[in-house]
């Protein structure tokens, strides 16, 4: 397999992706067909878990409905091919995708190739085709590992969760730990309790030697406890004199970042440009497709010789020699495993590229940190000066920065996940001055500041945690933050923050100091991944009854083992075994013995019934109960009120729970009809003549809102219905021509029917309604006793394979009883 291949007219390349085959077909010329499988041709069947844990955990691989075509065209072409390449990715989804292909196209090792590449250049791909090599078998089995053992605990794991939690509920091996450090960052938050200090800061006026006057600010180097304090300390700076006692100097120097990985890029671009994770890959997807950048999914740090040659010329020839540093990184990545090369431009001689705004702007991203990578130190002086508050025996101190030399910097800053108050770490260029030098004080400032709660996670300092732990890979991050969103264990959302009153103490040089209370917004939260209250209910069975799974150290070590898998060290099917015959053990054990798992907490009593209030898991989410289940049909039954957005069972107080049933409330009558107030399961509404009227998002409380705004909100809506109405027939009230989000269209007996384009809707009359809603009527009968009739082929197809199967099964059977 070794040899080089003669190129024949009839080369036939596969590749997982359209945009791919149509890059890679430019630079293969006319002997080679390219064509797309259009990602995985086939998966794990969905009866008996698609395993047969009987025999060795052997998959039942099924090619997918929506891929029979492809298989069909595929199969034909490959047929007719002198060789066939299979031209995937490089890693162990693409090895995986190209064994599923020469297993499923029935090819023949003498006639196919397997080439790797983790560019899409000229270079790139003709130095694979000279090069090919056979399927990876490791990689493919470490590939079968995680699907088959995702596969067993996903469908273990589930029908536990429908009968000991809620229905239709589902579990997965990394996305529940994934879950896990949210819930946990989350309780972390909930416990917090915030302590206050007083911080104290000074503006000077500094005169240089030219005679010109700079301000100079400073902060107290130590933080006071209580405002006694700190007013005592403010007072005294009101005639104290401040001298400059100490000037420090440091020389120091900041190196550039590496090159981005998976992880890396997804945390940057997330902050610099604010992508999910998923929009991040499926940017960088088109872009490697398309030639410009290198493979996106990888682990290293490393930049070919190729890259780091192309990168000195550009930096020499943009910015000059002094500015060139060139560095081979090593990764540092737990069970860093298929990797090459980090994420880079193809081409680093090209800053910018052709595509969309999106496309372009992560392209720079990419372009501006393979650069800077290579680039000198950034070379500063740190100045801290200290200044004495006269006869206090307490400093402030003023810290600065001066670049001496730009290197990297000239090109890329790395961004941080940091919080908290960002003007501490600003770098300012201080006015020159020396020690013994006197300050006039322009005025004093001191604020009460409280400690930070911990950060929740967004998408990037997720990513950048399981990367920590050793969870997950890089192809799995974006599927797994993806996945919890989706399953509803998980939202991603801005909070606005809530007012907060604070002591603040001012002194202006000659006047009296002034003491008042200010009111600032705190705990506003942007792109951050709270934890809903099915995701914590959810989390806590499993950290009960299955620890393992969502142990970070667990999910570490089977990561490790997936990577001996693609290394030749483990059997794969040994590994599947070690880990389930347990786990099916404490399935059916929790099945038998666990408790059903509501996340209910009783919060106290009613004080107008005498009743228990409790808050849970209901079938349609978190609510709050009064009153007890009973099987006495006499007893009185329990009443029932959804929880509000942002309200938690873990921390909702009986409060607030009772309130919650003040709803429906009745705010009065408008037109001889009552208004009434309700919340149902998509939000608060108004009520109002068998009509229902949304309540404002973010504006309408509806505790809180009066008659007077209700009315406004009904007039409102009838107002925009009016304006949907185009034509009313009296002679038949039930037909409507009415305007909707896609056009006019007729309404007739809660049914919708369209209006053809070259119709004009103002001029139809009763009875070119009739004869359009006649028309369509008939053109829906046709197409749905065609789809019957598809139907009813595919069950007989199904019927007949199935009799098939059964027939040959038995004569299989007879012929052994014979043999025997």
């Amino acid at each position: 397999m070794g040899k080089k291949t003669t190129v024949t007219e009839e080369n036939l390349v596969i590749v997982e992706s359209p945009a791919k085959a149509k890059t890679i077909e430019k630079f293969l010329g006319k002997d080679f067909l390219v064509k797309s499988s259009y990602g995985h041709i086939r998966d794990l069947s969905k009866s008996d878990f698609g395993v047969d844990i009987n025999n060795n955990y052997q998959p039942d691989y099924i090619v997918s409905s929506d891929k029979k075509d492809v298989v069909k065209e595929l199969k034909q072409l490959a047929k007719n091919a002198k060789m066939v390449w299979l031209a995937s990715d490089e890693d162990r989804e693409g090895e995986a995708i190209a064994w599923h292909l020469f297993e499923t196209l029935g090819l023949k090792e003498e006639n196919t190739r397997r080439i790797v590449f983790h560019e899409i250049t000229k270079d790139a791909i003709q130095k694979a085709v000279e090069n090919p090599r056979k399927i990876d078998t490791n990689l493919v089995n470490a590939q079968q590992a995680r699907r088959v053992l995702d596969r067993l605990v996903g469908f273990e794991l589930s029908p536990v969760l429908w009968r000991k939690v809620k229905p239709s509920l589902s579990a997965g091996r990394v996305q529940s730990v994934a879950v896990r450090l949210i819930v946990d960052r989350e309780r972390e938050v909930f416990a917090f309790k915030p302590t206050s200090s007083y911080r104290v800061t000074a503006l000077f006026e500094v005169t240089d030697e030219k005679g010109r006057v700079k301000e100079l600010k400073a902060e107290l180097n130590k933080r006071f406890n209580t405002i006694e304090e700190t007013k005592a300390f403010v007072e005294k700076c009101s005639d104290a004199q401040f001298l400059v006692s100490q000037i420090e100097k440091k020389p120091m120097k900041k190196s550039p970042a590496a090159p981005f990985t998976t992880s890396t890029l997804q945390q940057e671009a997330s902050r610099k440009l604010g992508y999910s994770v998923s929009q991040t890959m499926s940017i960088a997807q088109k872009l490697y497709e398309a030639g410009k950048i290198t493979y996106m999914r990888t682990d290293s740090v490393n930049l070919s010789d190729l890259a780091l040659n192309m990168a000195s010329t550009m930096i020499t020839e943009k910015m000059g020699a002094e500015y060139v540093k060139i560095r081979k990184y090593k990764t540092k990545a737990k069970g860093a495993q298929e990797a090459h090369e980090a994420i880079r431009p193809t081409y680093l001689d090209k800053e910018t590229v052709s595509g969309s705004a999106q496309e372009k702007r992560l392209y720079e991203l990419i372009w501006k940190r393979t650069i800077a990578s290579q680039m000198s130190d950034a070379q500063l002086e740190k100045t801290i000066i200290h200044i004495n508050a006269g006869t206090t025996g307490e400093k402030f101190m003023a810290t600065g920065e001066v670049i001496k030399f730009d290197g990297f910097l000239k090109v890329y800053i790395e961004s941080t996940d940091t919080e908290g108050e960002q003007d501490d770490k600003e770098s300012v260029l201080l006015p020159p001055m020396n020690e013994g030098d006197q300050l006039d004080m322009l005025h004093v400032e001191a604020r009460q500041r409280w400690s930070q709660k911990p950060a929740r996670y967004t998408e990037a300092s997720l990513v950048r945690k399981l990367e920590e732990l050793g969870i997950g890979r890089p192809s799995t991050y974006a599927p797994t933050i993806s996945t919890i969103q989706n399953r509803g264990y998980v939202e991603k959302e801005d909070r606005e923050g809530t007012e907060r009153n604070y002591q603040h103490i001012w002194l202006e040089k000659g006047k009296d100091l002034v003491e008042s209370e200010k009111t600032e917004i705190t705990g506003a939260e942007r792109s951050k991944l709270f934890p809903t209250d099915i995701g914590m209910v959810v989390n806590d069975f499993l950290v009960k009854y299955f620890e393992n799974i969502v142990s970070f150290d667990f999910t570490a070590k089977v990561e490790k083992e997936f990577d001996d898998v693609a290394l030749g060290n483990i059997e794969w099917s040994k590994s599947i075994d070690e880990f389930y015959k347990p786990f099916h053990v404490k399935v059916e054990e929790t099945l038998e013995q666990s408790e059903k798992s509501t996340g209910e907490r009783i919060l106290g009593v009613d004080p107008t019934s005498g009743q228990q209030v409790s808050v849970r898991i209901g079938r349609f989410g978190p609510l709050a109960q009064i009153g007890v289940s009973s099987e006495d049909e006499d007893a009185e039954k329990p009443r029932f009120a959804s929880l509000r957005k942002g309200q938690h069972l873990e921390t909702i107080t009986l409060e607030e729970a009772l309130d919650l049933f003040k709803l429906p409330r009745t705010l009065g009558e408008f037109e001889n009809k009552v208004v009434v107030i309700g919340i149902g399961r998509f939000g608060p509404y108004i009520r109002h003549d068998s009509k229902f009227v949304s309540l404002k998002k973010g504006v309408d409380d509806p505790f809180e809102i009066d008659l007077e705004t209700a009315i406004d909100r009904i007039k409102t809506k009838r107002e925009d219905d009016l304006k949907k109405i185009i034509k009313l027939f009296d002679e038949e009230p039930e037909l409507q021509i009415l305007n909707g989000r896609w056009g006019p269209f007729i309404k007739y007996q809660k049914k919708n029917y369209k209006i053809p384009k070259d119709k004009n809707a103002e001029e139809l009359s009763l009875e070119d309604c009739k004869a359009l809603i006649e028309a369509d009527t008939k053109s829906a009968s046709k197409k749905g006793t065609k789809t019957a009739a598809k139907k009813t082929t595919a069950k007989k197809t199904t019927a007949a394979k199935k009799t098939t199967k059964k027939t040959s099964t038995t004569k299989k059977k007879t012929s052994t009883k014979k043999t025997k």
